[in-house]
């Protein structure tokens, strides 16, 4: 061989090596194995091969368009022993897509491929689709239910479902709503209509007769709580209706059954035909209660059964009759009664001992009266003749104010009475024996204006329907009457046709006592709403000064009754303007009183005019709990302790500042047992412990 030739190979070989294309480092992946037949048919064999070869191949062969998610990945294994139609290529196509996870979600003309969490939530799921669905295609469906709750059939099917199935009961429509797969839909479908079917369930009453309803729920609840029996679904329900004293069972009818067997052993009479009992009461007070329990009783007597005796005779009424008392120590009742009138007795306590709520009445009492007199006149009157024998004449008019006359200030010139007076003596004369003064000429001239102004602002808490009085006043006596009796020992002699009395004499007088002030009676009733009915009696009394005639003091009385409807809360007047008195008196003497200026000295004027105003103004507030009582209380408290705190403020010659009264603050005052006690520091020391 040429030596040549032998030099120049290995470097031939290297070209050509370096010339061919490089070889892969990885295998590609191994297509799916399947074979097509003359009918279309093909048999699908896979070993480990990708799922995203697989999807391809069921595309070829289906002709459906697939959208495969990014984290759709893995290996399959498909082995098929014989061909089968497209339809039943991608129905394995479906099962082998569940057991990895993933589901195929049909939208429009493409077939999305995503796990099945995100499927679930996917809008294009069919929602109770009438076509026929794969048994591995993902459906959601709405399943009705009639007979029983759809909630309690939530625990029940839930453990048939996958963990990524939905399960959901809606409560208005008790409806079930179900996404998984269509076999197991169809299957949670068919144990729904198994379930859902009409029970013998249901819920009757049974009236009682002897016992007590809330006692006797009380033991058959006790009995029936057996896990046997809620096993066995014949567990009942056990409720009482104290206001019929019936029993109500609700459950199936073999629990009812055997319920209603025992209530019929253990409503019997008891042996006695009838019990004692004592009922405490909380607000009502026994004495009250007594009299109406004892008219309930005597309408509930014929309805209690006849009692038997040992002779075999029935106890008809008598034997119903109910024996009731009220003890005021402990203010309770003690009913002796049958078992059916004791209840009837027992609901109407119930009813009746309740809180009462409570009514603040402030009131405001306001009286103002004008009064005005005017008086103006002259009176002549003079003697003429010689000494010892004398003619009177002149003018005598009494003024409507005083009464006083000419004669008056001729005895007295100084006592003619009120306002401005102005005369002319001329000395003395003496007339049937009585020094007078010789007045020629008196000229009277009287104005008087009075106002008086009157408040009061009562104020009173009573309970509902309670009537209440509040008086402020002053205990006048009034003299009645009199009279004088003899004693013993007394003689009366008769000398002349004149009567004389010796010894000793009793003289008596009789005297009543009146209340002179303010008065104020109401009676609230609270209705329906928030309204109240005040039953009013307001009475305001005063003294007037001596009036001339009368034997014994004068009253001025005002006085009101009347029932209203106010608001709570809400301000009304009551009252008005009383009286308004205005008169005019003129006296003169005929003829020269009526001439004119020169009539004024033979005139006599007087004018008086009065007028009186009294208002009432109520302001009714309903107090419904303690929390309210609490609250007007410590307002009022408060007012007084800070009246109390200014007068401490002011300068006070004697008592020193740290002596004046004063109310504690209202927190001490409920922590204190006494206003009077020792320190709060002291009595802590010395208090003993609280025993319950």
């Amino acid at each position: 061989m040429n030596p040549m030739l032998i030099r120049l190979f290995p470097l031939a070989l290297c070209a050509a090596l370096l010339a061919s294309p490089p070889q892969a480092q990885t295998n590609p992946p191994e297509a799916p194995a399947h074979a097509a037949t003359a009918d279309g048919r093909h048999t699908l064999n896979l070993k480990e091969a990708d799922i995203q070869a697989l999807i391809a191949t069921v595309s070829e062969i289906t002709g459906k368009n697939f959208i495969v998610g990014p984290n759709v990945q893995g290996k399959v294994t498909v082995v098929s022993a014989r061909p089968m139609k497209p339809d039943e290529i991608y129905d394995v196509f479906l099962s082998v897509l569940r057991v990895h996870g993933y589901a195929a979600v049909p939208s429009g003309s493409m077939v999305k491929i995503v796990p099945d969490a995100v499927a679930q939530t996917d809008a294009a799921s069919a929602v109770n689709g009438h076509q026929q669905h794969a048994a591995d295609e993902l459906v959601t469906e709405i399943v009705p239910v009639k007979h029983v709750s759809a909630a309690e059939l939530v625990p029940i099917l839930r453990p048939l479902m996958a963990q990524s199935g939905q399960l959901i009961a809606h409560a208005s429509s008790n409806s079930l709503v179900i996404s998984d797969r269509a076999g197991n839909v169809e299957r949670l479908k068919t144990i729904v209509s198994r379930i859902d079917t009409v029970s013998d369930a249901q819920v009757e009453m049974i009236p009682l007769t002897h016992a007590n309803a809330a006692e006797l729920a009380r033991t058959l609840t006790a009995l029936s709580d057996d896990k046997a029996a809620q096993a066995n679904g014949e567990a009942v329900r056990v409720f009482a209706d104290t206001r019929t004293n019936s029993i109500l069972l609700a459950g199936a009818k073999n629990g009812r059954l055997k319920m209603r067997a025992l209530i019929a052993h253990l409503d019997t009479p008891v042996n006695g035909g009838g019990d004692t009992q004592v009922i405490y009461l909380h607000y009502a007070r026994a004495k009250d209660l007594v009299p109406i329990l004892q008219g309930v009783a005597s309408t509930l007597s014929g309805m209690a059964p006849p009692n038997t005796g040992k002779g075999g005779e029935g106890g008809g009424a008598s034997a119903a009759t109910a024996t009731i008392q009220g003890h005021e120590e402990t203010n309770s009742l003690v009913i002796s009664a049958p078992p059916a009138v004791f209840r009837s007795l027992a609901n109407v306590v119930r009813e009746l001992d309740i809180r009462r709520n409570q009514v603040l009445i402030e009131a405001v009492i306001a009286e103002v009266a004008d009064q005005t007199a005017s008086e103006l006149g002259v009176q002549w009157q003079m003697p003429l003749g010689k000494q010892g024998q004398h003619v009177i004449g002149g003018t005598n008019f009494s003024g409507p104010s005083r009464g006083n006359n000419i004669f008056n200030a001729a005895q007295n010139p100084l006592g003619v009475g009120n306002g401005f007076n102005l005369g002319y003596i001329d000395g003395t004369v003496s007339i049937g024996g009585h020094e007078l003064f010789q007045i020629g000429a008196l000229l009277t001239a009287l104005r008087g204006d009075g106002k008086s102004n009157i408040l009061s602002t009562p104020s009173v808490l009573t309970l509902d329907n309670q009537e209440a009085e509040i008086k402020v006043a002053k205990e006048v006596p009034f003299l009645t009457g009199q009279y004088t009796t003899g004693a013993l020992g007394a003689s009366t002699t008769t000398a002349g046709g004149a009567t004389t009395t010796t010894g000793i004499t009793n003289p008596f007088q009789t005297i009543e006592r009146k209340d002179v002030g303010l008065v104020l009676k109401v009676k609230p009733m609270i209705n329906v709403g928030d309204s109240v009915r005040l039953d009013i009696h307001q009475e305001v009394s005063s003294l007037l000064p001596p009036v001339a005639g009368a034997v014994d003091l004068v009253t001025n009385k005002r006085e009101l009754t009347t029932s209203v409807l106010v608001q709570d809360g809400a301000l009304l007047v009551l009252g008005g303007l009383i009286d308004t008195q205005q008169k005019d008196n003129v006296q003169k003497v005929p003829a020269l009183g009526d001439i004119p200026l020169l009539g004024n000295l033979f005139r006599y004027r007087s004018n008086d005019r009065s007028k009186t105003d009294l208002m009432v103004f109520l302001h009714p507030k309903i107090l419904r709990d303690a929390a309210t009582e609490a609250a007007v209380s410590s307002e009022k408290y408060n007012y007084m302790r800070t009246e109390q705190l200014q007068m401490r403020q002011s300068d006070w010659p004697i008592t020193p500042r740290e002596q004046r009264p004063m109310l504690p603050e209202v927190h001490d005052f409920l922590a204190s047992p006494a206003l009077d006690g020792p320190a709060p520091a002291a009595r802590k020391t010395t208090a003993e412990p609280h025993k319950p």
